[in-house]
């Protein structure tokens, strides 16, 4: 029951705005939002725009701050409300509240439970705004890093970096775009990876072995250990399922 439009453009585009000021609206809430808002939407409301950011202000302004903060290596991330103005990203903080990021955590995992936190915050949010004990902070002027937008290319695994790298790749790279390596040609997408420290003494990307623990393949610095991949058009197995009856002899990952 509630009217719903969706303009594809909005600056320049009067006849949206017009559409928003006829609502003549209080506040407005903006979570994912493709679009950068002209200042005559920023103006529109009463108290102006909040967003919704998935992460610790001024740290990760930008498009892919969760993918980022993974592989990063941050060791938290969390959820900023902020007032939005003509910058990117750079408004004055209204609350803000911290997750952790573990050894273990996907970026689909820290999505999730960033999404649960800012839907929860919002909503605290609008009812101190009510109230009148909403409070404008301003970014700190140290500490601001850009999140630059996910490229495709990035997610092949680069068997020169470190193990540790590789991993946070893997796990940043989880569910979209999903870390890839190729095989004498043929295209392995990998979803889950552990790191092993050890010497490899081989060239980046060999194959070191296979067993049920993973496929082990050196790296620039230790052992990235393969535990969950897809060849192309295949199941998501255990890299030893997925390796049977292949010849890993002299294998190397390219």
């Amino acid at each position: 029951g509630l009217p719903v439009f969706k303009p594809l453009k909005l600056r320049g585009n009067d006849e949206a705005i017009a559409e928003l000021r006829a609502l003549k609206p209080e506040v407005m809430v903006v979570v994912a939002y493709g679009l950068i808002l002209p200042q005559a939407v920023l103006d529109t409301p009463l108290h102006g725009c909040f967003n919704i950011h998935a992460s610790l202000l001024p740290r990760w302004r930008g498009a892919a701050p969760i993918q980022r903060a993974i592989l990063a290596g941050d060791h938290e991330s969390g959820v900023t409300i902020m007032k939005m103005d003509a910058g990117l990203d750079t408004g004055p903080m209204l609350l803000i509240e911290t997750t952790p990021i573990t050894a273990t955590t996907t970026a689909a995992e820290l999505h999730d439970a960033l999404q649960a936190q800012g839907s929860r915050l919002i909503v605290e949010a609008l009812r101190k705004l009510e109230d009148g004990t909403l409070r404008e902070t301003p970014q700190p002027a140290d500490g601001a890093t850009y999140a630059h937008k996910l490229d495709k290319a990035e997610a092949r695994l680069d068997w020169t970096k470190s193990a540790i790298e590789l991993e946070r790749a893997v796990r940043g790279f989880n569910p979209v775009p999903v870390a890839w390596t190729e095989l004498a040609g043929e295209r392995l997408r990998v979803f889950a990876a552990a790191v092993d420290e050890s010497p490899a003494d081989a060239e980046p990307g060999s194959v070191l072995g296979v067993d049920a623990s993973g496929l082990a393949v050196a790296t620039g610095s230790g052992r990235l250990l393969l535990r969950q991949v897809q060849w192309a058009g295949g199941k998501l197995l255990a890299a030893h399922q997925a390796m049977q009856g292949r010849d890993l002899g002299r294998a190397r990952f390219a």
